[in-house]
């Protein structure tokens, strides 16, 4: 349930029986020669929607634009700083809690979001203390991030081994497949498996000479579709119930 295809009646009507909501966090930024720009918004998307269908849940529009900034050497990545993303996530928290929503689970797919979304869960915890008082609502916001459940990790780790990568890995490409299969792109990788240790850069042109092609550590041409279907099955499985127990936390 997609809360942008949903009539108000509905909205007010799934508020009856449920306060949780599912929020999808992406980017919009380089994948390496193979991975579409939109690689983390896919994927924070489809994974929060199979969790809604399997949980009945809600599920909020997507942030398509995340924090991007060491990416932006590369043709076509965007990027919200920090400040404006912390803005654009706190303004969505709290719109969403004025209607009664309470439990907000955000399903990440790019770990440059993580520091932003923790600051802006607290700055509507702050705001909502302050304005509100005793009357605040007892909203909580938790982030997870799709591949990295346990049970996702021994799947990647069985599909793909050391050539997954932690950008423009083999394990994103392979969503990005399976969700949209008649855009799967095929590009000469020199070397396989590229070079670089995750974290090793500081701004967006260290980035560029560290890891020319924009992939770390990854072969993207181990991506297949089916590869894909199992990654998102384990994902959505392990994560609904997460949400379960997130829903249920006293």
């Amino acid at each position: 349930m997609q809360l942008q295809q949903s009539t108000c009646p509905e909205v007010e009507a799934y508020l009856e029986r449920s306060r949780g909501i599912l929020v999808p966090v992406g980017s919009t930024e380089q994948h390496g020669p193979m991975g579409v720009i939109g690689t983390d918004a896919i994927c924070a998307e489809v994974v929060a929607r199979g969790i809604g269908e399997i949980a009945a849940a809600l599920v909020a529009p997507t942030i398509h634009v995340g924090m991007s900034e060491h990416h932006m050497q590369f043709a076509g990545s965007m990027t919200l700083r920090p400040s404006t993303l912390i803005a654009v996530v706190h303004d969505y928290i709290l719109s969403l809690a004025a209607h009664g929503f309470e439990r907000f689970f955000f399903v990440n797919a790019h770990a440059g979001n993580i520091p932003s979304l923790r600051a802006a869960f607290y700055e509507a915890y702050g705001e909502l203390r302050m304005t509100r008082g005793a009357e605040a609502p007892p909203v909580r916001c938790k982030i997870v991030n799709w591949s990295e459940p346990d049970a996702v990790k021994e799947l990647r780790s069985e599909l793909f081994g050391s050539a997954d990568g932690s950008h423009a890995s083999a394990t994103e490409v392979a969503l990005t497949q399976f969700a949209d299969p008649a855009n799967i792109k095929d590009a000469a990788l020199d070397p396989p498996v590229a070079p670089g240790e995750p974290g090793r850069f500081y701004d967006s042109r260290d980035f560029r000479t560290r890891h020319a092609d924009g992939r770390i550590a990854s072969n993207p041409a181990l991506a297949t579709p089916e590869a894909g279907q199992r990654l998102f099955e384990r994902a959505v499985d392990e994560l609904a119930r997460q949400y379960a127990d997130f829903l249920a936390e006293a």
